[in-house]
């Protein structure tokens, strides 16, 4: 998830704070079970290895955060390193990342309200509610940014509130009986390599909210040395949490977690009754929606910074009304955003925002490796092993395409490029 901007600078625990917000989402209340039907105990596995190879990533973008000053991100890398045209097709790709992400929440928002409302099974019924909660955060941002602040923070306070006390009630009720699916999926034949593949896919989509934290990285004190150790201390932090909720829910739901639509709620109905499972449901649901509302505040400040920085996109882009809102962005955010929904559930939006996440992170890989001796460029933060680490990460993001069945990667790259080509020739049309 991204957030919006501010005006205030940030030190190490603001932005520390910052990326496990942006970071846990969604994925960590959905996903155990996905997982689990997958691979049964071995998704525990899944967290810490994930979790690395999204470091070898992270330590590109932090290396290349300590370089090149201002927001920006993937696209403002690449820019640097590749030129106008490629920075501005990466950036068109962030903007796309962002809005995915906010109909990936949308999504899981109303995914997670099936268990309450049945209705919402229909997928005509979906749809209406979807687009009305589309409807509802695009209208909230006509008010301004000057509430996010409390939004976060209740975002924050019931997802984590939540996991926490998951993990130290759930904790005392574990069975080890439970831990019987050692092989892998109890439900599924297919060979154990293809299901670890989408397993991985999975989890790594857990941690794509990495990517955007660099993008405000002008508001943080010092960020050539506050970007790189949040962004290692952040993935380290929401690894060890995923594997532990992962064990926790196995150790409480056993087999029966393969089948749970919400996991984590799920599971906290064996320890609390309805209540327990109510309590979790309300956080999840708090936390998704702020989440959600947060992405749609940010997505259209990422095509702003666009048009403002390096006049990328049409200037009218970047132009913002006396709130500071991009009205322009915003509405065109959210009619892209309307046609995501259309275009799958929750697990394919999850795995078209890991295949815009690839899009972004080779050309920031490539980037790494091509300024790494720029004469013309600070130093700043120096990746131990020489080309080691980004090398890793370009073999980890090149087998997240075996992530993704020939269907997905069809339809997914399709959709995507028209998309994005849509895009294109519309700010080409504008101008």
């Amino acid at each position: 998830m991204a957030h919006h901007t501010t005006t205030k600078q940030l030190n190490f625990l603001s932005v520390f704070l910052l990326g496990v917000d942006g970071i846990i989402g969604s994925g960590i209340f959905l996903m155990p079970s996905r997982i689990y039907a997958k691979l049964g105990d071995l998704s525990m596995l899944l967290m810490p290895l994930a979790g690395i190879a999204v470091l070898m990533v992270a330590l590109c973008f932090a290396n290349l955060a300590s370089k090149i000053p201002g927001d920006g991100g993937a696209w403002l890398y690449t820019y640097t390193a590749f030129g106008r045209f490629a920075g501005f097709e990466i950036g068109i790709y962030t903007w796309l990342l962002g809005i995915i992400t906010m109909a990936t929440e949308i999504s899981a928002f109303v995914t997670s309200l099936r268990s309450v409302f049945p209705g919402l099974n229909n997928h005509s019924n979906y749809l209406l509610a979807a687009l009305g909660i589309l409807a509802g955060l695009t209208c909230l941002n006509l008010v301004g940014t000057n509430f996010m602040d409390w939004v976060d923070n209740i975002s924050t306070i019931a997802k984590v509130g939540v996991l926490v006390i998951f993990v130290t009630i759930g904790i005392f009720f574990i069975h080890p009986a439970n831990f019987s699916n050692v092989s892998g999926s109890l439900t599924n034949e297919s060979p154990l390599f293809g299901r670890f593949n989408e397993g991985f896919g999975m989890v790594f989509y857990m941690f794509t909210g990495f990517s955007f934290l660099p993008i405000a990285a002008s508001k943080m004190k010092n960020p050539e040395k506050t970007l790189p150790k949040a962004l290692i201390s952040v993935l380290l932090t929401s690894a060890t949490l995923y594997m532990i909720v992962q064990f926790t829910a196995i150790g409480v739901s056993g087999t029966n977690l393969a089948t749970d639509n919400v996991p984590v709620a799920a599971s906290f109905y064996h320890l609390a009754g309805t209540f327990g499972y109510d309590l979790a449901l309300g956080g999840m649901l708090i936390s998704i929606l702020g989440v959600a509302l947060s992405v749609s505040f940010s997505t259209p400040m990422i095509a702003a910074s666009l048009a403002s920085e390096h006049q990328l996109l049409p200037r009218m882009l970047g132009h913002q009304n006396k709130r500071g809102v991009p009205m322009v962005s915003l509405l065109i955010s959210a009619v892209i955003c309307a046609l995501m929904l259309f275009a799958g559930n929750y697990l394919f939006l999850a795995s078209c925002i890991v295949f815009t996440s690839f899009v972004q992170y080779v050309p920031t890989i490539m980037a790494t490796i091509k300024l790494r001796h720029h004469n013309k460029l600070p130093q700043g933060f120096k990746l131990p092993g020489g080309l080691t680490i980004p090398i890793v990460a370009l073999l980890v993001t090149a087998y997240l395409i075996l992530s993704f069945s020939v269907e997905l990667i069809f339809a997914g790259s399709s959709y995507l490029s028209l998309v994005a080509f849509g895009i294109s020739m519309m700010t080409v049309i504008v101008k």
